[in-house]
């Protein structure tokens, strides 16, 4: 097993299994898509910000990179895409 740590993470998918969940995830620094998995089923991630992602590589029989670890990226903020509104007002 091998360590893994990953920046800038933006979440695509989450897919549910019986075994695990999936998160896809997209480095947008690098434009690298990311198949993360979480045996534990345990990790919430929101679609709406980066996040720095570490874990270990598993290769018994295939490459898994397995989530043991997610905190929010402070270092690239996701700007909001809520629309501003016309009139300058805070809501």
């Amino acid at each position: 097993m091998f360590n893994f740590s990953a920046n800038h993470l933006a979440l695509i998918s989450r897919t549910e299994y019986r075994s695990c969940a999936v998160f896809l995830m997209r480095d947008d620094s690098t434009h690298r898509v990311y198949r993360l998995y979480d045996f534990t089923k345990s990790q919430q991630i929101p679609p709406d910000g980066y996040y720095c992602i570490s874990g270990k590589v598993n290769s018994a029989d295939k490459l898994y990179l397995v989530i043991e670890s997610v905190k929010p990226d402070t270092k690239h903020p996701r700007a909001s895409t809520a629309p501003a509104p016309a009139d300058g007002a805070q809501e």
